[in-house]
């Protein structure tokens, strides 16, 4: 792996033990700037290790730089430049707008107070309004008024769009395009919803048992990943090729192979890119077992 310039986020070797279970194993990995990383993989795999690990919440071995920081030793001087969230619909329920407002404004020395007005006057919320009288798309808009107004260079997103339905979480990551993101910020998102998260990744990571087991941007996963419908007289032909995985479709075979050559693969059939959640599945294969 190439050492990215003026990287956001370099680990190496990074490691996690409780007791006697690795959550993460010599994890090695680099996060450039202005990207949005998606960090993908099944409970327990150790996403959450790691996000704590960047966010200087938990002790590791190995090393890490975090905005050319440490986040063991430097933790105060980092928490300027990164926003975290877990679960958006954690705000606490006797909360009000404006007590939730002042409050970021107080702990945050890069909140914009003005920025997040803008925010919440393009909602029907009031700052007399409390949590607990909220839908919970209306909690979601409080979260991302409060998080759009900090200018933070890197952006923590572990599950955040948990217990929501999907209307809401589409308007979540939109926002979070539209509004938000630009070339100087970084985001870093965990979830399981891989498909909802598909469009706005420029690069993807797969965590697997405390190990990275896929770190490559998503034009090269697309380069890469190849799948392709082969009916029943070359089934056999397109297993020979070694695929990572192969799933039935109304009678016809879906095979998903890793770095086949093209001009091996369209004499198969159809050739398509695969969705994450299909890489995903074929990759963790086992895994839930």
């Amino acid at each position: 792996m190439s050492a990215v310039a003026n990287a956001v986020v370099v680990a190496r070797g990074l490691t996690k033990r409780y007791k006697n279970t690795a959550a993460l194993g010599h994890a090695s990995f680099e996060i450039a700037p202005g990207r949005i990383v998606g960090l993908i993989g099944p409970n327990g795999a150790g996403k959450t290790t790691a996000l704590k690990a960047i966010l200087g919440l938990t002790d590791f071995q190995g090393e890490l730089s975090v905005l050319g920081l440490d986040p063991r030793k430097e933790r105060g001087k980092l928490m300027e430049q990164v926003c975290f969230i877990a679960d958006v619909a954690v705000l606490p329920r006797w909360i009000r707008v404006r007590e939730a407002v002042d409050f970021v404004a107080h702990v945050h020395p890069r909140f914009d107070r003005k920025k997040c007005e803008a925010f919440l006057a393009r909602t029907k919320l009031t700052p007399e309004q409390r949590v607990k009288q909220m839908s919970k798309g209306m909690i979601v808009q409080l979260h991302l008024a409060l998080v759009m107004a900090i200018d933070a260079r890197l952006l923590v997103l572990d599950e955040p769009t948990l217990g929501l339905d999907i209307l809401y979480r589409k308007q979540f990551y939109q926002s979070l395009l539209e509004d938000y993101f630009d070339e100087d910020k970084t985001i870093i998102v965990t979830t399981h919803q891989v498909e909802e998260v598909e469009h706005i990744l420029t690069d993807l990571m797969f965590i697997r048992d405390g190990r990275i087991v896929l770190d490559a941007d998503m034009d090269a996963v697309g380069e890469r990943f190849a799948e392709v419908m082969v009916g029943a007289d070359r089934a056999a032909a397109a297993r020979a090729l070694k695929p990572i995985d192969e799933r039935q479709v109304f009678g016809k075979s879906i095979f998903l192979f890793d770095g086949v050559a093209r001009a091996q693969l369209e004499a198969l059939g159809e050739i398509r890119r695969p969705a994450v959640s299909d890489l995903f599945v074929a990759t963790m294969k086992g895994t839930y077992a």
